[in-house]
């Protein structure tokens, strides 16, 4: 029922009675509290209780296990892990103490000790001239960066990927005082438009990006080294070299043109590289051949003189036997070479000659001329020493065949 209805016992929400006494007095709670904290601590309240009784007080050794918990908390806030590839370079009360290598460490804690952490292995990547978009994956030119100028006076847009790691990292931590990335990229910047200012445009774009990209290297982590970074240049690569884009279409044609000459003269070469060893060759072969044709030539010559004296001083000496023998061998080359066929009639009749005209017209060629020739010179040869008969005249023959043939 409720509590100011008769038969309730006259009692408020607050379980007083609904007579005589209200809520209780704020002021007066929060007296009490300070009382109670004030006796938790030692100290005295500033009223006395009814009965007259101290609070409870914390003594020395209820203090000590708390200030020994707290300082054991302290001192294992100084524990920290170097992970495989990374060095921690301690500082105490802000300055150097020393470097860790990879595993569990321990220092002073804070405030008196701090450690720095500093991957030494990662492999960072710097980009000069251009920005990649890591969602799109698309490349976007940064003009204040890429655009330089080279020694002919022209200007080249120009990228370049830098690689780095860290190999002082006490350098690194009190010497530079910028992101790693952004002291590479302005000295990177710097090299580069001293190389390109030292070279021609066509050399930068062309045939010197190797060697550009070196100098660059060696150049960047001179200037690097001078101001103590810290900072060790892996590679220095060209990802692009290209004029403006105002003037790319007509560049490009220039660059046709020179690529056709270049095409041009490299074609030209190779004909002559293949034409010229074939005439060397050929001219080679041909004197060759020209050379043994004077060698069977003349061989044959000789050889035909020789036989010929040998016949002729045969032929002094016998002249009968000689000539029938010649003429025989003559008979017997002809006869070798036709086809005519000669009957013998054993009942003392003449002999019967066939001659096959159809086979002989077919053989009648210039082979068979030349040997009639031949014999005709040898006949006539002989036949004028046999009509003449002087041997002076023979001898004189023999002597100049004999000085020709040697």
């Amino acid at each position: 029922m409720p509590w100011n209805q008769p038969g309730s016992d006259n009692r408020d929400p607050w379980g007083q009675g609904n007579g005589q006494k209200g809520p209780p007095d704020l002021d007066e709670v929060i007296r009490d509290l300070q009382k109670k904290l004030s006796n938790l601590f030692g100290g005295r309240g500033s009223g006395r209780r009814s009965g007259g009784g101290k609070g409870p007080s914390l003594s020395a050794k209820s203090i000590a296990p708390i200030l020994v918990i707290l300082a054991g908390l302290w001192l294992a806030t100084g524990f920290y892990v170097v992970e495989q590839g990374e060095q921690g370079v301690e500082l105490q009360l802000g300055a150097y103490k020393t470097i860790k290598e990879a595993g569990l460490r321990w220092h002073l804690p804070y405030p008196i000790e701090s450690v720095e952490i500093v991957n030494v292995q990662q492999i960072r990547t710097v980009e000069v001239g251009y920005r990649t978009n890591s969602r799109s994956n698309q490349l976007a030119g940064v003009p204040r960066e890429a655009l330089m100028l080279t020694a002919d006076e022209n200007i080249i847009d120009i990228h370049f990927a830098v690689q780095y790691d860290i190999k002082d990292p006490r350098d690194l931590l009190f010497n530079v005082a910028e992101s790693p990335d952004l002291v590479v990229r302005g000295a990177t910047e710097s090299a580069v438009r001293e190389i390109v200012g030292r070279n021609s445009m066509d050399f930068a774009i062309t045939g010197g990006r190797a060697e550009i990209a070196q100098e660059t290297k060696i150049l960047l982590q001179r200037i690097l080294d001078r101001y103590d970074t810290g900072v060790n240049i892996k590679a220095v690569e060209m990802q692009n070299a290209q004029p403006p884009a105002e003037v790319k279409a007509a560049f490009d044609d220039a660059v046709k043109a020179r690529e056709d000459e270049e095409r041009l003269k490299n074609e030209a070469q190779a004909y002559q590289n293949d034409i010229i060893p074939r005439a060397r060759g050929g001219a080679a072969r041909l004197i060759q051949e020209a050379a043994a044709y004077r060698a069977t030539v003349v061989a044959a010559a000789r050889g035909e003189a020789s036989r010929f004296l040998q016949v002729l001083d045969e032929y002094s000496k016998a002249p009968e036997v000689t000539r029938d023998r010649l003429y025989l061998d003559a008979l017997e080359q002809v006869y070798a070479n036709s086809t005519k066929l000669v009957i013998d009639q054993r009942d003392g009749g003449n002999n019967v000659m066939y001659l096959p005209l159809d086979q002989l017209i077919r053989q009648r060629g210039e082979g068979r001329s030349n040997e009639n020739s031949n014999m005709s010179s040898l006949a006539s040869t002989f036949g004028s020493g046999a009509t003449t008969g002087n041997d002076s005249s023979r001898q004189e023959r023999s002597s100049r065949l004999r000085s020709l043939t040697q």
